[in-house]
């Protein structure tokens, strides 16, 4: 093992005998009656063997008992990992550099090998993001340096991917070849002032881009007009200024990222769709549930 503190969380003094791991209440944590603890954390960065740190602080008038004690207690308190540092020596320089706060926030979730776990299922899942502009972009972005394998793609199949995430509005024909596709989907859009992220389609499962339309078409006859239309014509300039481009791509790739780490989030996506309408900037929950006229097969296991 190599002790390590976990990392994002600072030490800082309450006084001479007291030392506080982490700043804000909700993470912090104090370790009081220890006047080494100081030079034995300074050593705890991961770079040597839980018995190289109790050398390095014995060479530094600390006896041993007093090491292992002060490790005992920061390991108690969840303070200590044990630092990837295999994980970290496999990839390149910069994608580490690039990779380090994403390890720091998996390390403050409670992962005790500092977010290696996490990082494997991360990079193993690959996520095709259909579509193009500045949202699309933003999204292949924010998950490429969030450690997933994401890369834009214009095919229907999406090359067999994990996960496709649809970006803009969807033309019958392709809700329909979708509907063929096996893969999980997670529709985003952003337009008119308005971002929508969902639904997030669990094939035969849950509700589906068809779906919506259906249950659509029935409040208003005139949408699948409108929704052919949508296809081959847009807004210029589209209203969707960059705060807003920004803040849907942030919220579809905190989705795509829980949906990989297999965290509670992502059902808020499952026959829903979040939708964040300005000026008020609140992200609001609107419920869909599958159509039992849609051929996807979800109502019948509803």
């Amino acid at each position: 093992m190599r002790p390590a503190l976990r990392a994002g969380l600072l030490p800082i003094w309450r006084d001479t005998e007291t030392v506080q791991i982490g700043v804000d209440s909700r993470r912090a944590m104090a370790i009081t009656g220890g006047r080494y603890a100081a030079d034995v954390i300074r050593l705890l960065d991961g770079s040597r063997e839980r018995a190289d740190v109790v050398a390095a602080a014995a060479s530094m008038g600390v006896p041993a008992t007093v090491t292992e004690r002060v490790m005992t207690v920061l390991a108690a308190a969840g303070a200590l990992i044990d630092y990837p540092v295999h994980l970290l020596r496999s990839v390149p320089t910069e994608l580490r550099r690039q990779l380090l706060p994403v390890l720091a926030v998996a390390s403050l979730g409670g992962d005790g090998d500092g977010g290696a776990r996490l990082l494997a299922r991360r990079s193993a899942m690959s996520v095709a993001i259909r579509g193009a502009g500045p949202v699309a972009d933003l999204v292949a972005d924010l998950l490429t340096r969030s450690g997933l394998a994401a890369y834009l793609s214009g095919s229907a199949d999406a090359d067999g991917a994990d996960l496709i995430v649809l970006v803009g509005h969807q033309s019958p024909a392709d809700t329909a070849d979708l509907l063929r596709v096996s893969q999980p989907q997670l529709a985003v859009s952003a337009s008119e002032g308005i971002g929508v992220v969902g639904p997030l389609v669990r094939p035969g499962t849950s509700a589906c881009l068809r779906c919506l339309d259906l249950a659509r078409a029935e409040r208003d006859p005139a949408w699948p007009l409108v929704l052919a239309q949508l296809a081959s014509r847009s807004a210029d300039p589209p209203a969707c200024d960059p705060v807003l481009a920004t803040a849907v791509a942030a919220q579809a790739a905190a989705m795509v990222v829980a949906f990989a780490d297999g965290r509670p989030l992502a059902q808020s996506a499952v026959n829903g769709t979040l939708e964040l309408l300005m000026p008020d900037w609140q992200w609001r929950r609107r419920s869909w549930h599958p159509h039992p006229a849609c051929c996807c097969g979800a109502s019948d296991v509803m």
